[in-house]
């Protein structure tokens, strides 16, 4: 009749260093595997601590912390009848690990230490833990005396190990493992490990998922095996998004998938499985000729079985069936996962709610659509009667638990917590402030209309007062210099206003608390630089700021029919203009103009300087070859230069970028994403002078090409 067993994995919303916050998500997700019949359950990577604590796992107190918390699941009943793998750093002769703990009724079986870290990209593992060199080989771990207190033992083993149960045989493979070359998986699979759990804390990355998720279905498909993975799920405290998105993977065919995104704190995705399928997959003679070879890995012996025959003993309980995997549209995954990361930020920084200057333009209207976006996603949440989004949703809108308030209308919760304000001049036109206008009444905002004429005024009366020189807009025969430092005034006050009424309209509304300033600067903006140091970009978070133009039209595009909101076809047909320089009738002011590239050729360019690891002259010679259809050599030489030039004077502007929701692979972010300095020589002229020398080769390899084509022609 099979061997059947009922796995659990889960997607947890950790906080960093919210130990209790923590605990009391793992207890929840243990008794949810149990109530399903789970004999294993696993979590994501560090769950105890939250994946995020970056230096603070440099500190004695979070381990300290660690153990208390463990102390605490180990004390438990949710932790007996049941085999868990749970995630914590451990210290072990005076070096920090990151690691996973197999408890079993209250005793440790295993310490595993992660053997190859993440350490690039967003990833800094290597900062605060050291890799276990010491592979398929344990060591004895001297146990902390609370713990000694609690299960009996001084001892337990620690490293490179497997559990042996009655029936099966469990194995580890962490995170950043899954990416390596030569993975875990293949060396536990042809030792005759049967259920691989990988703990990950892996964040979210526009069209990324499908790789993580091929790669999970690969570790089973030649070698055969279960595979349980678990992930974060959640903003817990920094720039990313861990994307969840738990799977149960059965020789390389999906049996379970959890949501990718989601504002709920705990999801258990759990499966029942015949260990015979894993058998017979195995049957192929080379697997067998190989595994017969295969080094030993120790085992730790479990003394339970994960199946207990009543399952095999009902004939009306079946495994769970293989499914499709499901994948969300980039425009979905837009909608969703700054949302998300909206909310988790929100709740957990105990403020009012957000205030976002709407400017008429695509990129403040995009943000204010994930804000919509947002309060869509609690409205579905309380529906499903979320007591945890229902208290966050009350403490945000300022009601209190007596008056019974649950959001049921996204427009209507938008107005508690949203506020938008148009701050115009007058050189903003009024097709702007129509838009900005209807798009708030369309999301429900609380919305204020203002002009700062008089504020710009005054401070250009003051310069004038204190210099004697009055600086004009070239429009009106001033120079560059004037021309720049006038657009640079207004922007400026408007990030000086919106933290004045972010702070003050809680107080106007009879509200207590203060507001997030969300910004509105995209990846593309930010990568070279188009945006003016200490405007509007300047914020508390921005959601968008990992998000490609070109990513973010087709995200409002999407919008437009998924959340019925017809005034987004008006942004996407408006031009993109900063309206900071006069209108006149021989010219309005275009960002794409102003910048001397369009949109789609800075994605190019980001993705090659990041991605590919292009400097100036290999991003020509790319280029060309792309290119060379659409414009000539010589002037996709130009824009190269261009673009390094401004990317180089303007990298500074990195060192102070709000915070952004990151998204995006070729994103410049300053922080630790992309490491750069943010003083350059501008001139790059070693390697432009390479460029137009080559320049001037391929224009002659051109020129001869077309002279034996018309010769050939004439013959």
């Amino acid at each position: 009749m099979g061997h059947l067993i009922t796995v659990a994995t889960c997607s947890l919303n950790q906080w960093a260093l919210d130990f209790k916050g923590n605990l009391q998500r793992t207890l929840e997700s243990i008794r949810i595997a149990k109530q399903r019949g789970a004999t294993l359950r696993i979590g994501p990577e560090l769950e105890i601590t939250g994946y995020g604590c970056a230096d603070h796992f440099l500190e004695g107190d979070t381990y300290l912390h660690s153990w208390e918390v463990l102390g605490k699941i180990l004390s438990s009943q949710e932790s007996h009848g049941i085999l868990l793998d749970i995630g914590m750093p451990v210290m072990h002769k005076n070096v920090k690990y990151n690691c996973r703990v197999f408890i079993l009724d209250g005793k440790i079986l295993l310490i595993r230490p992660k053997m190859f870290m993440a350490n690039d990209g967003n990833y800094r593992e290597l900062r605060w833990f050291t890799p276990w060199a010491k592979h398929r080989t344990t060591e004895q771990h001297y146990l902390p005396r609370m713990i000694q207190k609690i299960t009996g033992q001084v001892t337990v083993p620690i490293g490179d190990a497997v559990i042996s149960t009655h029936d099966s045989c469990i194995g580890v493979e962490m995170c950043e493992e899954l990416f390596t070359p030569n993975s875990p998986h293949i060396g536990l699979s042809l030792d005759g490990v049967e259920i691989i759990t990988n703990s990950s804390g892996s964040h979210h990355e526009l069209r990324k998922l499908h790789t993580r998720i091929e790669l999970i279905k690969e570790a089973t498909l030649k070698s055969g095996g279960i595979y349980l993975y678990a992930n974060q799920q959640g903003c817990d405290g920094d720039r990313l998004y861990y994307d969840g998105c738990a799977l149960i993977v059965v020789n390389g065919e999906v049996v379970a998938q959890g949501s990718q995104f989601s504002i709920g704190d705990v999801e258990v995705v759990s499966a029942t499985i015949d260990l015979e399928d894993v058998r017979s997959f195995r049957s192929a003679c080379s697997r067998g000729i190989q595994a017969s070879t295969s080094p030993s890995f120790q085992r730790i012996e479990a003394d339970m079985a994960l199946s207990d025959g009543r399952l095999e003993d009902n004939p009306a309980i079946k495994p769970t069936k293989t499914k499709p995997v499901f994948y969300h549209t980039p425009e979905e995954e837009i909608s969703l996962g700054p949302a998300c990361w909206l909310w988790d930020y929100l709740r957990r920084s105990k403020t009012s709610g957000f205030f976002l200057p709407l400017s008429g333009g695509i990129d403040s209207c995009a943000t204010a659509t994930i804000v919509a976006s947002m309060c869509r996603l609690v409205v579905k949440s309380c529906a499903k009667g979320d007591a945890q989004t229902i208290a966050d949703a009350r403490h945000v809108a300022g009601a209190s638990a007596e008056t019974g308030y649950i959001p049921t209308d996204p427009k209507e919760f938008a107005h508690r917590i949203f506020h938008t304000c148009y701050m115009g001049t007058k050189n903003s036109s009024n097709e702007t402030r129509t838009r900005a206008k209807e798009l708030a009444e369309t999301i429900g905002s609380y919305h204020v209309d203002l002009n700062m004429d008089t504020v710009v005024s005054a401070l250009q009366m003051l310069f004038t007062l204190v210099t004697g020189k009055t600086p004009e807009f070239r429009a009106h025969g001033g120079s560059n210099v004037e021309n720049l430092a006038l657009q640079n005034i207004q922007a400026r006050l408007r990030m000086v206003l919106a933290y004045i009424f972010a702070q003050l309209l809680p107080w106007v509304r009879g509200r207590p608390g203060s507001l997030l300033v969300l910004g509105s600067a995209n990846v593309d903006e930010c990568l070279r630089g188009y945006f003016t140091k200490y405007d509007c970009s300047s914020a508390d978070i921005n959601p968008i700021g990992g998000i490609s133009k070109s990513d973010l039209r087709r995200f409002i595009a999407y919008a437009q029919l998924a959340f019925g909101m017809p005034i987004l076809a008006s942004f996407l047909d408006a031009t993109p203009t900063a309206e900071l320089e006069p209108i006149t009738e021989n010219y309005v002011q275009a960002d794409e103009v102003d910048m001397g590239m369009t949109y789609d050729e800075l994605t190019d360019f980001g993705r090659l300087r990041k991605v590919f690891k292009c400097g100036p002259y290999s991003m020509f010679t790319k280029l060309v070859h792309t290119w060379s259809d659409k414009m000539e050599v010589s002037e996709i030489a130009v824009k190269v230069k261009r673009f390094f030039f401004y990317y180089s004077i303007n990298r500074h502007k990195m060192t102070t970028l709000t915070p952004s929701y990151h998204a995006e692979s070729y994103s410049p972010d300053d922080n630790r994403f992309d490491l750069r300095p943010f003083l350059y020589n501008a001139s790059w002229s070693w390697q432009f002078e390479k460029i137009d020398r080559t320049v001037l080769v391929l224009e002659e390899e051109q020129r001869k090409r077309k002279e034996e084509e018309k010769e050939q022609e004439q013959k």
